[in-house]
């Protein structure tokens, strides 16, 4: 299964390196050591920075449990800057399209 524009590495821990602006995506329990996240949540890193979530919500539009966001003060001039989908990996390529203006 193609990861949109994410190039898999460690899949036991499901972290990902995209091949332009080297966004990595790591699970929360990884990189939230306040052990407040869940299963289906991520962390979205730049150069080692956090800048923005993706997670399975409850309160999301039918069909697009995926939620993204960008991180305030990390968003700049980016639109949009958070959206929903039907999978992570959709969610995975609308962060990196918002990531680099696309």
């Amino acid at each position: 299964m193609p990861y949109g524009l994410f190039v898999p590495m460690l899949l036991e821990c499901r972290e990902c390196l995209m091949d332009k602006d080297y966004l990595t995506l790591k699970r929360a329990s990884a990189s939230r050591p306040s052990g407040e996240w869940h299963e289906d949540d991520y962390a979205v890193l730049a150069d080692g920075a956090v800048v923005g979530p993706i997670m399975k919500v409850h309160a999301a539009p039918i069909g697009s449990p995926w939620m993204w966001t960008l991180t305030f003060g990390r968003h700049e001039d980016r639109t949009p800057t958070h959206g929903y989908a039907a999978t992570r990996e959709a969610a995975m390529t609308a962060f990196a399209k918002s990531w680099r203006r696309e």
